[in-house]
């Protein structure tokens, strides 16, 4: 598994009311195809099924942590004190805080704390370019470690990213990493070779089915010409 990597949301954290005398704060660690700030030769979005596996196994070992920090724990998903739901938007998080944190409560209340961070492991990503020619980085699917409210939101530790288009690109990490300190990383985006589909047929006499889709098309935009 590859190194943890930490992002911050373009969101606010924010005290949530939750009816009774616990301590709430929540709001989006992660927000969907929404394209990061220059992160040192490459843009980045997170795609709305990143979260997917995660949420289906149930969020393993997943929690809410004070600047990511170890030592300052908030809640955890098994302890029940941390609630993840993925939506249109984003991933959204709602943490209820222990009597010990009510300074991490109070600073988000006077709004001294802003902003929410998640950090993660990349299973699946994908490089391409933005309609302005940057580098772009989607990330596919990944698994959550913990989400967290932060007043410091330079998370610039992009070497995973960096590693990842390497590997894709057949290229050594220092090279790339040289490429991004330049601002050269679409030499290593160059189109991907094309897919060869065997045109003959897939056996048993039957059309392979992507022909098959091929000249299904090629009829209907037959018919429509007049």
């Amino acid at each position: 598994m590859s190194t943890a990597e930490r992002r911050t949301a373009r969101g606010l954290v924010e005290v949530r009311a939750d009816g009774g005398q616990t301590m709430t704060i929540g709001g989006y660690a992660a927000k969907f195809n929404r394209l990061s700030r220059n992160l040192g030769g490459f843009v980045e979005r997170v795609d709305p099924g990143f979260f997917a596996k995660s949420e289906g196994d149930g969020w393993p070992e997943a929690m809410a942590r004070y600047n990511h920090d170890d030592d300052f724990l908030l809640g955890t998903v098994a302890g029940g004190t941390l609630r993840l739901t993925v939506d249109g938007t984003g991933l959204d998080y709602e943490a209820a805080l222990p009597s010990s944190r009510a300074d991490v409560y109070e600073l988000v209340q006077r709004g001294d704390v802003t902003r929410s961070s998640f950090a993660f492991f990349t299973f699946e990503d994908d490089w391409s370019m933005t309609d302005q020619d940057f580098p772009l980085r989607t990330l596919l699917s990944g698994q959550l470690v913990d989400v967290a409210p932060v007043n410091s939101p330079a998370y610039l530790d992009t070497d995973t990213g960096l590693r990842s288009l390497a590997e894709r690109a057949g290229a050594e990490l220092a090279e790339v990493r040289a490429a991004a300190e330049a601002g050269e990383l679409r030499r290593f985006l160059g189109p991907k070779p094309p897919t060869v589909i065997d045109t003959g047929r897939s056996g048993q006499g039957e059309t392979h089915p992507l022909v098959a889709i091929r000249q299904r098309r090629a009829e209907l935009l037959k018919r429509r010409t007049p």
